[in-house]
C-alpha cells in the first residue's frame, strides 16, 4: 500500500493528472475574466507531451549534474508532501505529530531548487530569475509559516491531521483564522510565483526567469512540479482553513476535498485577475510591512484563545 500511495493515490499519477487540469481550470478562468477564449482542456498535457519529446539541452558541463537533477528533487519533495495531508478523512496516508513541520520544509525544496537552477544555468537572465525567487522565498515564508503555525497552536496539535479534525469537530474555531487564510492566500500567490508576484519569471524583462536555459524533459519536470504545487499548497490550505465534510463518507470527503481545492485555485486566478505585477522590492516592502504583522496579529490572537476558551 506505501508504494500505491506514493506512485499512484494520492501520489505521483494522481497528482500529474490534477495538477495537469487545475492548470486548465486556472488558465482558463484567468482568461475568462480577462475576456479571451483560454486553452482547451488537453493544452496542458499537449504541452507536457511536446517537452518530454524534445532533447534536453545543457548549458556548460562545471555544474551539469545539478542542472539535471534539481527538477526530480523538486518533483520528488511536492510528491511526498501529500502524504501527510489528509485528502479522504480525517486521517493521512502517512502521519504523525509534527507532520505540519515536514510539509512546510518540503514545500520549501521546490523554492530552493528554482534558485538552484538559476544558478547552475549559463544566463543572466536564468541568475537574476534565481536570486529573485530567493529574494521572494524570505519575503512571504515568514507569514506563510505563522499562519500555519497559528492554526495548529489553538488545536493543540502538530500532526496537520489531527488540526483538521480538530476543526471539523468544532467548527466554529475555523471563524478564528479567517485572517489567516487572507494571509496564506496572499502569501500562495508569491511561493506559486503568480501574478502579482511573478516576479522571478517576468518575461518582458529576463524572458524565462530561472528556467530560461532549461528545454526538453528538464522543463517538463519543473512544470510538472510547479502544477502539482498548486494542487498541494490548495490542500494544504483545505485540510486547515477550511476543514469542512470531514466526518463524512470517504467518497464525499474526496468529493468535498476537490471542491475545496477548485475554490482556492479560483480564488487564486481572481486576485492575480485584479493585480499587476509588482517590483521586488515593492513585494518585500509589502510582506515584511503588512502581511508579516498581520501574521503575527493571528498568532496572538490563537494564543489568547488557546489559553482561555480551548
Amino acid at each position: 500500500m506505501s508504494i500505491v500511495y506514493i506512485l499512484v493515490f494520492p501520489g505521483l499519477l494522481f497528482l500529474s493528472v490534477s495538477g495537469m487540469l487545475l492548470e486548465y481550470v486556472d488558465r482558463k478562468l484567468y482568461a475568462k475574466l480577462q475576456n479571451r477564449v483560454g486553452p482547451p482542456w488537453f493544452q496542458p498535457f499537449a504541452d507536457f507531451v511536446k517537452l518530454v519529446s524534445k532533447e534536453d539541452l545543457v548549458p556548460g558541463r562545471d555544474k551539469k549534474i545539478m542542472f539535471r537533477l534539481l527538477p526530480f528533487f523538486a518533483l520528488s519533495a511536492i510528491v511526498t508532501s501529500i502524504l501527510y495531508i489528509p485528502i479522504w478523512d480525517t486521517k493521512a496516508a502517512f502521519s504523525f505529530n509534527g507532520d505540519i513541520i515536514v510539509v512546510l520544509y518540503l514545500l520549501s525544496i521546490p523554492t530552493l531548487t528554482f534558485f538552484l537552477a538559476g544558478y547552475s544555468s549559463k544566463s543572466l537572465f536564468s541568475l537574476i530569475g534565481g536570486v529573485r525567487t530567493l529574494t521572494q522565498f524570505f519575503a512571504y515564508e515568514v507569514p506563510l509559516f505563522l499562519t500555519f503555525l497559528s492554526a495548529a497552536l489553538l488545536s493543540g496539535s502538530w500532526s496537520i491531521s489531527e488540526i483538521s479534525a480538530f476543526y471539523s469537530q468544532n467548527n466554529w474555531y475555523w471563524l478564528f483564522n479567517i485572517l489567516g487564510f487572507g494571509i496564506s492566500m496572499i502569501a500562495l500567490l508569491g511561493k506559486l510565483e503568480k501574478v502579482p508576484f511573478d516576479i522571478p519569471e517576468a518575461e518582458t524583462e529576463i524572458a524565462g526567469g530561472t528556467f530560461t536555459e532549461y528545454s526538453g524533459k528538464l522543463l517538463a519536470m519543473f512544470r510538472l512540479a510547479i502544477d502539482i504545487e498548486v494542487v498541494v499548497c490548495a490542500a494544504f490550505v483545505a485540510a486547515v482553513f477550511l476543514p469542512f465534510g470531514m466526518n463524512l463518507h470517504p467518497a464525499l470527503v474526496f468529493v468535498i476535498f476537490a471542491a475545496k481545492v477548485l475554490f482556492i485555485v479560483a480564488l487564486l486566478s481572481l486576485l492575480r485577475t485584479v493585480f499587476a505585477r509588482l517590483r521586488i522590492d515593492q513585494m518585500v516592502d509589502f510582506c515584511w510591512k503588512y502581511i508579516a504583522p498581520l501574521s503575527f496579529l493571528q498568532l496572538v490572537i490563537n494564543i489568547i484563545l488557546q489559553a482561555t476558551v480551548v
